[in-house]
């Protein structure tokens, strides 16, 4: 049997707190809203989920979507959150406390989209691009950068290599995303940046891990991110993963903070308390029935 359960990590203290457990519904990718609720997705929709020991799920409607995945990120203000679809492959705008959704990205029969981040002014967002006429699919993303005034639609960097899990930086100034450009190695991907206009295109992390979805705190000091056993192809589920931890951008110093049985689903997305020195998580220990 496997368990899904959500925990809160405090990077001050080291205190790691379970805060939710389930074996019905496998929750994934926490957001953490402004409010104090955490926004996660499972089968198929959004939960609302208070960070404590007791508290129920409660679920979040949102309208004119098919069936979500965990690509989901809050708008800046928290009044919206932007989802990706599958199904149909592309992003939406729906209000975070539920509503109609928009479509954001343009029809392409061979693009997938999966979203990842949003800059701090909301002017564009960041996704990665699937190709799906490519003979290997989840080899194919590309980060891309969508403008959300002009619908201008353009690819980040001209790498080697899937990339994916990009997000901005609080300051706007770097997208930082996981890429295999920098190794010879399949799978073997590194956490890296760009400027938003693609220059400075540099790695961060020179390891044998592989290294996906890099996730800074809201008040800049600290990143976090999912660290897989060596030679570990894409981003699966169900391995002994961990979450590494950067402060003030020295990489190089990056430390273990967490091992669990996990992948993915544990941390695709932003899940930084805005308020304070937390981040959530998800791990899915199996237990003997």
């Amino acid at each position: 049997m496997q368990t899904c359960e959500v925990h809160v990590f405090n990077v001050l203290t080291g205190v790691d707190t379970l805060v939710f457990s389930s074996t019905d519904l496998m929750l994934e990718a926490p957001n953490w809203h402004t409010d104090g609720h955490l926004i996660l997705n499972g089968g198929g929709t959004l939960w609302a989920l208070e960070p404590k020991l007791g508290a129920a799920l409660k679920p979040i409607q949102i309208e004119g979507v098919p069936s979500l995945n965990n690509d989901h990120v809050l708008s800046p203000d928290h009044q919206n959150i932007y989802v990706s679809a599958n199904d149909d492959w592309h992003i939406y705008k729906a209000p975070s406390a539920g509503g109609q959704a928009v479509k954001i990205t343009a029809d392409a029969p061979e693009a997938l989209h999966f979203l990842h981040g949003v800059s701090f002014d909301e002017a564009e967002l960041a996704y990665v691009r699937l190709s799906a006429n490519s003979p290997d699919v989840f080899k194919s993303g590309r980060i891309h950068t969508l403008s959300l005034a002009t619908g201008v639609d353009r690819v980040l960097v001209n790498g080697d290599g899937p990339e994916d899990g990009c997000e901005y930086s609080v300051d706007n100034q770097w997208i930082y995303f996981n890429s295999e450009h920098f190794s010879q190695l399949p799978g073997h991907a590194q956490i890296c940046r760009a400027r938003p206009d693609g220059s400075d295109f540099e790695q961060l992390t020179f390891d044998e891990r592989v290294n996906w979805f890099p996730h800074q705190s809201l008040d800049g000091q600290f990143w976090v991110y999912l660290s897989y056993p060596e030679a570990t192809i894409g981003h699966p589920a169900n391995l002994p993963v961990q979450l590494k931890l950067v402060r003030n951008q020295d990489w190089q110093s990056a430390e273990t903070i967490v091992e669990l049985f996990g992948g993915q689903g544990t941390i695709n997305v932003n899940s930084w308390n805005p308020h304070d020195s937390l981040f959530a998580y998800v791990s899915y220990p199996l237990v003997a029935e």
